[in-house]
């Protein structure tokens, strides 16, 4: 019998992989999408024709029970959220509406409609903050230093809580950072690879970025939605830490990012105190010890073989663009 999905967040990057993921898998993909007057579904436009679409908002209760109800899916995957940190200061309350209290929404739908549906809950590397321990655990206690962080840490807690009061299969995955091409803008990471692949092109001078010094633990998006699903294939419900082991500096993203299209960042880069974070986390480390161990996971792309990667499709990506703008203004 075909299982069914259920993905929030399925025009993000995890969502986008998620979804291919599943798909190879022999899974019916259902992908909850907010109405807006715009739809930008450009990171699943390669399998749009494949997965259903149904519309829903983490904000409205009426519209996750619809969904649970109709669909009802075997396995569902809270990706949907206000997922950029920098926002989260100047839109506090709706981070907490949407990332933290969303979460309650939906399980408290599938607790209604769906209670042995299999929950997998994106939590995040964020939740540690001002890190207590080095490097972090699944037992690492909590110190969020953004609105986002905070909320997904009551995301979290309510899901180890739905977990515990209701005996409903809920998982979290601390996902720590992990890139892609298919990454925002908004993000340093892709900031940083989409400014090179300008410079390279003649299209730019400079990259403006905030601290340098900060440390994070970056991975491959494709190989961290891998674990996303080896949870929710598990005998028991559980928490792990995804994460590379890992530390690299914004700095050290910086000169593989320059490295890789062959030019000397340090010509390039700008240091803007405007994109410096009002509360700084400066280094995330996870321990992916216990994935390893009971989920079979490790992940496969290396640092710098991301960076590459990342650079080397925002150069093709451009190059596209400005060849097809030739070709319409002539």
């Amino acid at each position: 019998m075909t299982k069914k999905a259920l993905i929030t967040g399925i025009t993000g990057q995890d969502g986008s992989y998620l979804s291919g993921f599943l798909l190879e898998k022999g899974y019916e993909v259902y992908g909850m999408v907010r109405r807006s007057s715009v739809e930008r579904f450009e990171r699943i436009e390669h399998i749009k024709d494949r997965v259903h679409l149904v519309q829903g908002d983490l904000t409205d209760q009426s519209s996750l029970d619809e969904a649970v109800k109709e669909i009802q899916p075997d396995e569902v995957y809270n990706l949907a959220a206000q997922s950029f940190v920098p926002t989260s200061w100047n839109q506090p309350t709706l981070t907490g509406e949407i990332t933290g209290l969303g979460a309650t929404r939906l399980l408290e739908a599938l607790r209604k409609l769906k209670p042995d549906a299999r929950f997998y809950q994106a939590s995040s590397s964020e939740m540690f903050g001002k890190v207590r321990e080095v490097p972090q655990t699944e037992l690492t206690p909590f110190h969020p230093r953004s609105p986002y962080g905070v909320a997904k840490v009551y995301a979290h807690f309510i899901t180890v809580n739905y977990r515990e009061s209701y005996d409903m299969f809920a998982c979290s995955g601390i996902l720590f950072n992990h890139e892609s091409p298919r990454r925002g803008l908004e993000f340093v990471t892709r900031k940083i690879t989409h400014g090179v692949a300008r410079i390279k092109l003649g299209l730019a001078n400079e990259i403006r970025l905030g601290n340098l010094d900060a440390k994070r633990d970056w991975g491959y998006a494709g190989d961290y939605v891998e674990a996303m699903w080896l949870m929710l294939q598990q005998d028991r419900p559980d928490d792990y830490v995804i994460a590379s082991g890992e530390t690299h500096s914004v700095r050290e993203f910086v000169e593989a990012a320059f490295s890789s299209a062959g030019l000397d960042w340090e010509r390039f880069v700008v240091l803007d105190p405007k994109f410096v974070r009002p509360a700084e986390v400066d280094l995330l480390i996870g321990d992916p010890k216990k994935a390893r161990e009971k989920l079979g996971w490790s992940p496969k792309v290396g640092f710098r073989d991301l960076v590459k990667m990342m650079v080397e499709e925002d150069i093709e990506t451009l190059k596209n663009s400005i060849s097809l703008n030739s070709i319409v203004n002539t």
